[in-house]
């Protein structure tokens, strides 16, 4: 299988860099906007993507296509393919990138394959390209293996083996410490101030958690502008756990903490317009009067 054409759905933070990433290595990068935002508009206009004036020719088009987006988003875009690869009879490539638990992808596996279509799990592991990182795509499933000609030198793909479940469970894993780990740092600091104690525990990291200080320092101002997104994820991570009879509750913890950034006057910053002047104890100081 020759990859030429590469559909995103949708071209947001993470869509758009992977997209125009793709489109410099030379690949032909199109997208369905019918619903989408203006702020999704300008990043795919941003990306050089092609815009198609439907679902329909969208799959008739693509080589594979890229789902891209919230984890509770994920099943009605795959609705939506399914329902044009059936009226149009295209021998589409679906690859569920999001952040889902493996049953939830073998849900959706069942949607595209009754309707014809081929299915790829994935998860995506990383920064966007523009945010000066390589994001990792690992694909499972019997088709994941021709993913790899996507490979380029901004985002790396990986199959990592045929069963479906295999990569979402990888990302599922990955982002329960990356994620989990800042909503505990959150936690922590926000009882500390409460306290009153936010000036001796910092004292404190400094003499002896210099790693976890300077993540607290660098990431904490920019969680409120992913926090309605990673919602989902903690859900879907508590849901991954409880399936595999591990307890669920640390992420059900790690929900509620991005509830509360989600909630808080920072909450409806985007990643383009977070305010770097603003440090992250400036942040858990605001947040714990609400």
């Amino acid at each position: 299988m020759k990859i030429r054409t590469v559909a995103i759905l949708s071209p947001g933070d993470m869509g758009h860099s992977i997209g125009k990433s793709l489109r410099h290595q030379g690949f032909d990068v199109i997208t369905f906007l019918d619903g989408r935002s203006n702020r999704t508009r300008n990043l795919a206009k941003i990306a050089g993507f092609r815009i198609v004036k439907s679902m329909e020719s969208l799959v008739e088009t693509s080589d594979v296509i890229l789902s891209i987006l919230v984890p509770s988003m994920a099943k009605n875009v795959a609705q939506e393919v399914a329902k044009a690869i059936q009226s149009t009879a295209a021998n589409s490539l679906f690859v569920d990138c999001n952040a889902i638990s493996p049953q939830h992808s073998k849900d959706i596996q069942l949607i595209i394959e009754e309707s014809g279509g081929c299915y790829v799990d994935g998860g995506i592991i990383g920064n966007s390209p523009d945010n000066g990182d390589t994001p990792r795509i690992y694909v499972s499933g019997l088709k994941s293996d021709s993913l790899e000609q996507l490979s380029c030198k901004d985002v790396i793909v990986k199959s990592i083996g045929q069963e479906i479940g295999q990569a979402s469970g990888l990302k599922m894993c990955y982002a329960a410490l990356t994620k989990g780990t800042n909503t505990l740092h959150v936690a922590l600091l926000l009882a500390a101030e409460k306290m009153g104690l936010m000036e001796q525990l910092i004292d404190e990291f400094e003499f002896s958690q210099t790693n976890h200080l300077n993540v607290m320092k660098r990431g904490i101002t920019k969680l409120p502008s992913n926090s309605h997104r990673w919602i989902g994820e903690m859900e879907e991570i508590s849901s991954t756990f409880n399936d595999l009879g591990v307890t669920p509750y640390f992420h059900m913890g790690a929900k509620v903490i991005y509830e509360l950034l989600n909630a808080s006057s920072f909450g409806e910053e985007t990643p383009e317009t977070i305010d770097y002047n603003r440090t992250s104890w400036n942040t858990i100081k605001t947040i714990s009067k609400m």
